[in-house]
């Protein structure tokens, strides 16, 4: 006979519960005998009767210790293999959290399970009591008239009891499954803390993702488009050498191409040296910022601390925040006359500061390349400060966390 399809879940899902249970009892109330025996030897312990009880009492604390990350996974399995549910394996600093459920919890919860699953069995006998007095002999129901009756009312107070499992079990397992999330699983904070981890892994990831991208078009321009431009300018430098007979017109186009493609060089390399300077790489931050401060415009003071090597994204983003600062400057900064950039480590932060003696009053709210910094910075969890009052100086402060 084929069930309803219904009745055949409701079936299903009372067979899952009750194992569910059943598998739930045994490591719930494993502990139990130990705290009999803790408890007997700590009462022998205050009352003198047995002098070896203190000596004796260590070793049922000790299995309790001992039994708690067994018993642990035991319940990890029981969730993920009959409720499908996953809990993660807890760290070493949240160890309290699996010794309260086992030591406290499970005791209570292994109760009720005991007390539901002996009322399930009870009820099942009872609702089949007709089965069984069918089974014993004639002459037992000859001998004792009025079985029929009593065995209806027996039959009819099982099936009330199997009634009354269905719900409840249901409901300790949903109980359970609360309980287990909240003392076994991960709580809120740990799983924010997850979620940063992640992000905070990811974005390095983009970070580091970009940081060798710039590289590949500072090398692709390198050896690409720059050495086009220094061949064409070769070229027309040899043409305006070696053509003297041409018309003072034709030499005066070759003459602007010439000027042209030295100005288009100098560009890029203005351009790759932005992006990503080879020195960086090599020589480190302290001669990549040297060259920045040769080629400043206007006087800059610049003070390295011996600086240990660093993340390459972190480096790139200082030598990044001091080119655009110094340009800055330059474009900027009104009456400057000169510019100081100092660069320290203290512990695991790299700190670089600049300042220059110019009139003051820029705003990163109003300017989208002094935003762009602040963004370049807080990609890799920096800090920025600048304070630029009107009238001068103006300060721009950049702290860049150190991975060890």
């Amino acid at each position: 006979m084929t069930l309803p399809p219904r009745l055949r879940r409701a079936l299903l899902r009372l067979r899952r519960d009750l194992l569910f249970l059943a598998a739930g009892v045994l490591p719930h109330l494993l502990v139990a005998p130990l705290y009999v025996w803790a408890a007997l030897l700590l009462g022998a312990t205050v009352t003198g009767t047995d002098a070896n009880a203190p000596v004796v009492l260590a070793v049922p604390l000790a299995l309790l210790g001992a039994a708690g990350p067994g018993l642990t996974e035991v319940q990890r399995w029981r969730f993920r293999a009959l409720c499908g549910v996953e809990l993660p394996r807890l760290k070493l600093g949240r160890l309290r959290r699996q010794f309260g459920y086992n030591w406290l919890i499970g005791p209570l919860l292994g109760a009720l399970e005991l007390l539901l699953l002996t009322l399930a069995a009870a009820g099942l006998a009872a609702a089949t009591v007709l089965l069984w007095i069918w089974a014993v002999p004639w002459q037992w129901r000859i001998g004792h008239p009025g079985y029929a009756t009593q065995a209806a009312y027996l039959t009819g107070l099982g099936l009330l009891a199997l009634a009354a499992v269905v719900p409840l079990a249901a409901g300790l397992v949903r109980l359970e499954n609360l309980v287990g999330r909240a003392v076994l699983g991960v709580s809120r904070s740990d799983e924010l803390a997850r979620r940063v981890e992640d992000l905070t892994a990811s974005r390095a990831g983009a970070v580091d993702a970009a940081d060798a991208e710039r590289r590949r078009i500072e090398r692709d321009l390198h050896d690409g488009a720059q050495q086009r431009l220094v061949s064409l300018a070769l070229n027309l430098g040899l043409a305006k050498a070696t053509l003297t007979d041409l018309p003072p017109a034709a030499r005066e186009v070759i003459e602007a191409a010439h000027r042209e493609a030295k100005d288009a060089i100098e560009e890029l390399n203005h351009l790759v040296r932005g992006l990503h300077p080879a020195v960086l790489d090599e020589l480190g931050l302290d001669a990549a910022l040297s060259g920045l401060a040769a080629r400043a415009p206007l006087p800059v003071r610049l003070r390295v601390d011996p600086l240990e090597r660093t993340s390459a994204a972190v480096e790139g983003v200082a030598y990044f925040v001091v080119s655009e600062a110094l340009t800055n400057v330059a474009k900027h900064a009104r009456e400057a006359t000169r510019a100081e950039v100092t660069v320290v480590r203290i512990g695991g932060i790299l700190r670089v500061v600049i300042t220059d003696d110019g009139m003051g009053g820029a705003d990163p709210a109003r300017g989208s390349g002094l935003k762009g910094l602040a963004q370049r910075v807080r990609s890799v969890d920096g800090t920025f400060r600048m304070s630029s009052p009107v009238g001068g100086p103006t300060t721009m402060s950049v702290e860049l966390p150190c991975p060890g």
